[in-house]
């Protein structure tokens, strides 16, 4: 006998700009849950809300508190739900709705997947842990992860890293994967393999210290007359000192690209030879599986990544089409790439088979079904 479908009530002020929210909604309906919507735009439109100046995040902080009384008056005329879900970025959300969840009797899964805290002061270090706004926001994150019945996070090690940092119950914490959608992120079609010229590796994403942009500069440099040719596609927090290196050292093998479109990111996939994930040294970097990689996975690209024990949730490490390379070290990088040059019929396969299926919006959406079903016996229990 099948279960009867889970009620749930997606709310917020959350991106749909982000893959994250997009794969959640399309996945849970694909997984059999019935799913209403209460949204209110706020985020769309910024790329990378780490590099809101001031002025612009008031604003857009103003634009959310506009949205508030909106959100919780249609919160109040719905239908009860079983469960309320706050999707990413929802730290004030989940304060807000709070009370009126509570006056209802309806338990609520916050969806955090990124914690502000981890990502503004341990891994980005735009401030020390004491400075009084690092602790303002580890307050208000350690209310907010009380003020719901359950938090989502992305990967397993992040969410012991949640459970650890805010003292939180085991079962209060999930994962569920980002995934991928892979309507814009198809297998290469099938076709004779370049396996000679050069070898062209592609990375994409934001500059920032979990991406490990500088490991990856520097492997250029390493192999600039060896056959190897990046292209790089991206800006963000540490823009300037690239662009900085690489005036200094201009390199021929290396082409930067400031911004690609989503709907294009996948032409670049397939026109390069292999694809890179990430290479910072930051704690978050070993605890992240970022869109990137489920991306690359879904259109079966050979991909080289830093080791950790998050995308061993995903791979064993020894996968055709896969290599693993110890954080920070543009060295190890630049020897797995004229390992990969020298190898090339190797990355003719197309990989990743097996995982490409955990992946898709349906695998994620029944997993996120499965955790929200979990919350919602843990808050009956309560």
């Amino acid at each position: 006998m099948s279960e009867t479908p889970l009620k749930i009530l997606f709310w917020g002020t959350y991106d749909l700009s982000k893959p994250r929210n997009r794969i959640l909604l399309r996945g849970l309906r694909e997984a059999g849950a019935t799913l209403d919507e209460c949204h209110e735009p706020v985020w769309e439109n910024v790329r990378d809300k780490g590099v809101l100046k001031p002025r612009e995040l008031i604003i857009h902080l103003l634009r959310a508190v506009w949205s508030y009384p909106r959100l919780i008056l249609r919160f109040l005329r719905a239908p009860i739900p079983d469960v309320v879900l706050v999707g990413y970025l929802g730290q004030l959300d989940v304060l807000l709705l709070w009370p009126f969840a509570r006056l209802r009797g309806v338990p609520v899964v916050w969806d955090q997947f990124i914690s502000l805290y981890d990502t503004i002061v341990e891994d980005r270090g735009k401030l020390s842990r004491r400075h009084p706004l690092a602790v303002l926001l580890y307050a208000w994150e350690w209310i907010a992860c009380r003020a719901v019945d359950c938090v989502l996070m992305d990967t397993a090690t992040h969410a012991a890293h949640v459970r650890e940092t805010f003292g939180l119950a085991d079962d209060h914490v999930q994962s569920v994967w980002v995934g991928a959608e892979t309507e814009h992120f198809p297998e290469l079609p099938t076709g004779p393999e370049r396996l000679s010229g050069p070898l062209k590796v592609l990375f994409y994403g934001q500059f920032i210290p979990l991406h490990g942009v500088d490991t990856i500069v520097r492997a250029a440099q390493m192999l600039e007359h060896e056959g190897v040719e990046f292209l790089l596609i991206g800006t963000g927090q540490e823009e300037a000192r690239i662009r900085e290196f690489l005036a200094t050292v201009r390199l021929s093998n290396l082409e930067w690209k400031t911004w690609a479109e989503y709907a294009s990111l996948v032409e670049f996939i397939h026109g390069a030879d292999v694809c890179l994930g990430i290479f910072g040294c930051s704690g978050k970097a070993s605890r992240v599986i970022p869109n990137k990689v489920f991306q690359i996975v879904a259109a079966r690209r050979p991909l080289v990544t830093r080791d950790s024990p998050a995308i061993r949730e995903m791979f064993r490490g020894d996968e055709v089409g896969l290599w693993l390379v110890p954080p920070g070290d543009p060295k190890a990088l630049a020897d797995t790439l004229r390992q990969i040059a020298s190898g090339r019929p190797l990355v003719a396969r197309a990989p990743h088979a097996d995982i490409a299926q955990l992946v898709t919006p349906l695998a994620i959406g029944r997993n996120a079904l499965m955790a929200l079903r979990r919350a919602v016996e843990r808050a009956r229990r309560s």
